[in-house]
């Protein structure tokens, strides 16, 4: 792998990370239990990676 392709993936983790932490934070304050929350912020940080991985694979 190139540094630019290592570059990408640590701006895709990191981008998903935050979105997914969001996510978690906003699901927990909102009243949800806090293993539901991470569940919800789980899912959220899939998400975003298989939709940055999507974006990836159809620019390539």
């Amino acid at each position: 792998m190139s540094r630019v392709d290592v570059l990408s993936l640590l701006l895709a983790l990191s981008f998903s990370v935050n979105v997914g932490g969001t996510a978690g934070w906003l699901a927990a304050r909102t009243g949800m239990g806090w293993a539901r929350a991470v569940l919800f912020g789980g899912g959220a940080v899939g998400t975003t990676m298989a939709l940055v991985f999507a974006g990836v694979a159809a620019y390539h």
